[in-house]
């Protein structure tokens, strides 16, 4: 007996092929009935034989397609209708919202194919795409997901497009982007007042790309700044007119073969590499490399990516060289999206200009992965991977918009069980940053659907992300900037254990109104107390210190009385300042201790960009070392305080090579942390040891101390699917608030 059922599916089943997939998979098993979008959600009605139902129902989760996620919410009986056929129906736009907003997707190789192929009618189009690939976030305006609510909606399709588009057994059958070089986008280059379209600019962005130019090329969430990666004369160049002297320049690679030839891959590595997110990945560089060592000074490691949209395909097949293919921005500002805009910031920069007149609706930076502890960890959110969608531990109480830190930003909205990570944003330094802040924070609440009623910010009073939420009007939740770390890796790895986390970052204000970067916190989210720190010590010249290591150590030598190890003579106002406590604010921030060990080691005085010291510290270390056990006294409260000074001494040995006093250094502070955790479990009982912050972005340092504790008999752990820098900290607020108030 014929008996008729809806199926309503969640998770990510928009900008995926979903629906095309429902209709083929209808007509695979005779069955009559309908499908639709309903704001984030898929209404399934069908009628058919019960034993049909059942393995139509099996095959949705089983069979759907590879970039899907879909999720059966529930399975209801309902009254027959009479279905004579299988459609697709319009989109609904009003009733509940179950949104989950698809990212960017890579070129699939079905396309890849055809674009290679010379008789096919989209042969060497850059804007190819199917219902398995092409962009999503960066071109949709509003949801549903239809083309009239995208960046393509001006571009009308051809009859051949619409074809396509309506035929079922099509693989571009309902695929939004859709378009051929009759009817959709078209590429420009630019180069002084000449002005080139269609192929003839695709041609000339190859013959300056070979020539040895810098090239500024849209492609899906903004520009890149583009060059030969083989060409060290074209890389100082870039280097000098964006000012950026040291920090790494990302490079994209052909195909894998490319990559190998140049950097170590394992099995960990080229699966993050070749998946569909084609994120930026830390690798390092094979001994036989050829790459110029301008593309990363000091560090022996190299991002790489994989070419993700068609333009990038044919430029590098047409190259053979790889290429930078770094931000195209100001230091720490939102890449930039608009040919107006990058031409008039960059025209100093960039030689020539490849533009397109697809719009971007929003910024999506490339998203940044390391591989720790054979892992690879989320080190900046971005295209591809943001929006994460992350499911709560509880309901929150109300909307909630959590506006993250002041560096590396990102946002969360909450609501509900809910919760959304924005893609990185930036450093909130520059009036442009604000902007895409505040278009980013709308953005979301109207794709959405969701209407913040709260806000939690940072308990910094003075982080511009923190001022705006004062102004908005809405009640105000300040989170402890180490407690937000906490509760983001709680929220990822078990917000029902009791954690011990070691919260070691640059700095952020504590509860006793110094700047912490080196706490060991105890307890769960929404409820943290500090139970071991590292020894403070005063910071001449304050936030200087964040790019001028030689600051950190000499607080840490003035701090412990060895004045010998850093002379006065020529900074003898400052040691003044220091000694009478002006500009000197006290700090227990880790980062901090690294920077002072870097420039102990001879590795660097001033920074060129955050972290600088940190890093090199890291990459000069091998060999074998012994670890130095850190003195652990207790405050007058019963806190642990972590000595640190032995560790000054050892660096200042120059018989002993640097590399080894590297590898001591990182050693003791694993073997410090495996330490604070026996004694402080013996005292105040915890489920797992965390490592959030990001001073366990080092690779070195993280691996270490996992290792130890695992051997010591703790479950430890380290944040993957989340930042365990400040762009994890906007989740940490979210829960944080949430809890205290739900």
């Amino acid at each position: 007996m014929p008996e008729a059922r809806r199926w309503i599916l969640t998770g990510r089943v928009q900008g995926v092929g979903f629906r095309p997939f429902v209709f083929l998979l209808a007509q695979r098993f005779d069955l009559k009935g309908v499908v639709q979008n309903q704001l984030g959600q898929v209404m399934i009605e069908l009628e058919g034989e019960t034993s049909v139902l059942d393995d139509f129902s099996s095959a949705l989760i089983a069979d759907a397609p590879p970039l899907s996620h879909p999720h059966i919410t529930s399975i209801s009986s309902i009254p027959p209708r009479g279905f004579t056929s299988f459609q697709i129906l319009d989109s609904a736009s009003a009733g509940e919202t179950h949104i989950h907003v698809p990212p960017d997707l890579y070129l699939c190789a079905d396309c890849q194919r055809e674009m290679n192929t010379p008789q096919d009618r989209r042969y060497r189009y850059p804007f190819i795409n199917c219902t398995q690939c092409g962009p999503r976030y960066t071109l949709i305006t509003s949801m549903p997901y239809d083309r009239a609510n995208t960046t393509m909606a001006k571009f009308e399709m051809c009859d051949a497009c619409r074809d396509e588009y309506q035929d079922p057994a099509d693989r571009r059958f309902h695929a939004e982007p859709v378009a051929c070089p009759q009817c959709g986008p078209q590429l420009e280059f630019v180069s002084g007042d000449v002005r080139q379209q269609r192929e003839d600019a695709l041609d000339a962005c190859i013959a300056a790309l070979r020539r040895g130019d810098i090239v500024a090329v849209k492609g899906i969430g903004g520009y890149h700044l583009m060059c030969d990666a083989t060409n060290a004369a074209a890389i100082e160049r870039l280097r000098t007119r964006k000012h950026r002297p040291h920090k790494a320049l990302a490079v994209m690679f052909g195909d894998m073969a490319a990559v190998r030839a140049e950097l170590e891959v394992d099995t960990q590595a080229e699966a993050a590499l070749c998946d569909a997110a084609r994120p930026i990945v830390l690798l390092c560089r094979r001994e036989d490399a050829k790459l110029p060592e301008s593309i990363a000074p000091g560090l022996c490691e190299v991002g790489a990516m994989l070419p993700y949209s068609p333009l990038h395909h044919l430029l590098l097949e047409a190259l053979d060289v790889p290429l930078v293919a770094t931000s195209a921005n100001l230091s720490g500002e939102p890449v930039l999206t608009e040919a107006s805009e990058v031409e008039a910031r960059l025209g100093k920069v960039a030689d020539a200009f490849l533009h397109h007149d697809r719009p971007i609706a929003r910024p999506a930076d490339d998203a940044v992965l390391r591989i720790i502890a054979d892992q690879a960890r989320l080190i900046r959110p971005g295209r591809g991977i943001a929006p994460i969608e992350i499911e709560l531990p509880f309901a929150l109480p109300q909307p909630t918009l959590a506006v993250g830190g002041h560096m590396k930003n990102t946002v969360a909205l909450g609501w509900g069980k809910r919760a959304v990570l924005s893609p990185h944003i930036g450093d909130l330094d520059a009036p442009r940053s604000i902007e895409v802040f505040e278009q980013v924070i709308a953005d979301l609440q109207r794709l959405y659907g969701v209407t913040a009623e709260a806000i939690a910010c940072d308990a910094h009073p003075h982080y511009a992300s923190s001022r705006w939420a004062a102004k908005q009007g809405l009640p105000v939740q300040t989170v402890w900037h180490h407690h937000a770390h906490a509760a983001a890796l709680a929220l990822e790895h078990g917000a029902d254990k009791t954690w011990l986390t070691f919260t070691w970052d640059g700095v952020g204000l504590g509860e006793d109104g110094t700047l912490w970067g080196g706490e060991t916190l105890h307890g769960r989210i929404g409820d943290w107390r500090r139970i071991a720190y590292l020894r403070p010590f005063r910071l001449p010249g304050g936030d200087k210190a964040a790019r001028e290591p030689w600051r950190s150590a000499a607080g840490l030598c003035w701090e412990t009385g060895m004045d010998s190890a850093f002379p006065v003579d020529d900074i003898t106002l400052l040691h003044t300042a220091w000694q009478r406590g002006i500009n000197t604010p006290q700090t227990s921030a880790a980062g901090r201790l690294f920077d002072g060990a870097a420039y102990l080691l001879g590795l660097i005085a001033h920074a060129s960009y955050e972290g600088q010291g940190g890093m090199l510290l890291e990459q000069v270390a091998s060999g074998e070392a012994e670890a130095i056990v850190l003195p652990l006294h207790e405050d007058a409260h019963g806190a642990l305080v972590v000595d640190w000074q032995p560790l000054l001494a050892a660096m200042l040995r120059k018989e002993i090579p640097v590399a080894s006093r590297s590898m001591q250094f990182h050693r003791s502070l694993a073997h410090s942390i495996v330490l604070q955790a026996q004694r402080l479990h013996a005292q105040q009982p915890f489920d797992a040891v965390g490592l959030s912050g990001g001073v366990f972005q080092n690779k070195l340092l993280a691996e270490l101390a996992l290792a130890g504790l695992h051997q010591a008999g703790f479950d430890a752990y380290l944040p993957q699917q989340i930042p365990c820098n400040d762009g994890g900290i906007a989740l940490g607020q979210l829960i944080e608030a949430g809890c205290k108030h739900g």
